[in-house]
């Protein structure tokens, strides 16, 4: 019975670093998608202040001043 009970605290022990190796794998992959993320966030932020730099040259240059402003 006892060598029954120690292959099956060998396996379970076995089985809980493989997990906990697995659990640290993924939570490097969650940490690199978090940098990535962080970086395209901060893409679309540069992304969105041109285009809407761009839009609102674009309106300045199409609305004229009227007479009395030049």
């Amino acid at each position: 019975m006892d060598e029954q009970l120690a292959d099956r605290l060998e396996k379970i022990e076995s089985n809980l670093a493989h997990l906990e190796h697995l659990c640290e794998q993924l939570n490097q992959v969650v940490l690199e998608q978090e940098r990535e993320f962080a970086k395209m966030r901060l893409q679309q932020q540069k992304l969105a202040n041109t285009i809407e730099t761009i839009e609102l040259d674009r309106i300045r240059s199409t609305n004229a001043k009227p007479p009395h402003y030049q």
